[in-house]
């Protein structure tokens, strides 16, 4: 996931394996019984997917 961060201007991508790696976090603290970090990493992932979309858009 952090790799991924820093890597986000480098390629759109790493923004969506960004986003892939919150959903995963956000499953693995669901599933822990952690659910306010699940909560918080299934918003990451969502804000993620929105900026990967809108680069792609923007070429």
């Amino acid at each position: 996931m952090l790799v991924c961060y820093a890597c986000e201007d480098r390629s759109p991508w790493f923004v969506l394996a960004f986003a892939a790696a919150c959903a995963l976090g956000s499953v693995y603290g669901f599933l822990q019984g952690a659910w306010p970090f699940g909560v918080v990493e299934a918003i990451f992932a969502a804000v993620a997917v929105r900026r990967w979309s809108i680069k792609v858009r923007q070429g």
